[in-house]
């Protein structure tokens, strides 16, 4: 029998960025919010907790962004309680991923090291 390459926890994950995403994007676009999306999502292994990792493209708003998402959190886990087909929808938490920033402050390093001819 095969092995199984995925566990639950990753699966509810996937299924958790696809929805949130969609979710996420309403309501940007209802409540005015800067752009986001969604660039992961981390069930934990008993999946009463996911950790929704987010991008903006206003980073100067991010703070406001993910506190109005945090606030929407119950809402969102409502409606996802009505559309996916699992037991129980772990609490959402919204973070803001700073991984974008931080690698495009490193690109900038390493092209200006490379136009000074250090690299």
């Amino acid at each position: 029998m095969p092995s199984r390459d995925f566990k639950r926890s990753d699966r509810i994950s996937a299924m958790l960025r696809r929805e949130v995403g969609a979710l996420v994007h309403a309501a940007v676009r209802d409540h005015a919010l800067p752009s986001t999306s969604v660039s992961d999502v981390e069930a934990g292994k008993d999946l009463d907790l996911a950790t929704v990792w987010v991008t903006v493209l206003q980073p100067e708003h991010a703070a406001d962004t993910v506190k109005a998402l945090n606030a929407m959190a119950g809402e969102f886990r409502r409606e996802l309680s009505r559309t996916l087909r699992i037991r129980r929808v772990p609490e959402l938490r919204f973070r803001y991923d700073a991984s974008v920033e931080q690698g495009e402050r490193i690109d900038s390093l390493l092209r200006r090291e490379k136009e000074q001819g250090r690299l």
